[in-house]
């Protein structure tokens, strides 16, 4: 087991606990820790994070109500985690959120957010010529980051961060790859030049592209060896 959660008082506020400890069995069931069909125990996930039995429960029916595990009576808690299939449908979805962000961007883009946008690109495109995996990795999401803060929707910006953080285990994998990276960073150069060039429509299309381009990338270097088809 891994080390334990700095939660020391469970006089905290009974949400933020519940919060934490759903963050962390959630983390972990994304990052492929938990596979498909293992069992949940409550005990040994309370002891591993310090925390009593009912702050895991409640997790477990908030991870239940958001498909990652299923919980069966009298039985117990068994993950159900991504399968292959919602790999899928999260990168067509995102391939429409993330033209609509970029779009919107292009109203609502600060000057600070173009410039941080284009020292992105910068450091990317340095990192990937050095083969630096994990630079590349952190400035590729926080590209994203950039785009979802400046389409300034919190309800769409709330939306794509959930979507990027259920794929992450095969995004690194995929961006660890030299060619996918470099072109990566060329497609993010593109984005950035339609939104600051004012063209919503070239924007849009930009930014639908490379999420589309991403999933190709993620289909012929394995998907189904990271995750089940069901």
């Amino acid at each position: 087991m891994g080390a334990k959660m700095n939660i020391k008082d469970e006089v905290t506020d009974k949400y933020s606990l519940r919060g934490r400890v759903y963050s962390k069995i959630r983390a972990d069931i994304l990052e492929g820790r938990y596979k498909n069909n293992d069992e949940l125990r409550e005990l040994a996930i309370g002891e591993e994070l310090g925390v009593s039995r009912t702050p895991v429960r409640e997790a477990f029916r908030q991870l239940e109500l958001e498909g990652l595990i299923r919980i069966v009576p009298n039985k117990g808690a068994y993950v159900t985690g991504i399968t292959a299939k919602d790999v899928k449908d999260i990168y067509m979805i995102r391939s429409k959120l993330e033209g609509l962000a970029a779009r919107w961007a292009v109203d609502n883009i600060t000057n600070e957010q173009m410039e941080e946008m284009e020292e992105n690109i910068y450091l990317s495109e340095f990192h990937g010529a050095k083969g630096h995996s994990d630079q590349i990795a952190e400035l590729d999401n926080r590209f994203h980051e950039i785009l979802y803060e400046a389409c300034n929707s919190k309800l769409l910006e709330n939306q794509l961060r959930e979507y990027h953080e259920y794929v992450q285990r095969v995004r690194r994998k995929t961006l660890s790859e030299n060619h996918r990276s470099l072109a990566s960073t060329n497609e993010h150069r593109k984005i950035m030049e339609a939104i600051k060039s004012g063209d919503k429509d070239l924007a849009e299309e930009t930014a639908t592209n490379h999420i589309k381009n991403a999933y190709s990338n993620i289909v012929a270097n394995g998907l189904k060896e990271s995750y089940p088809e069901e």
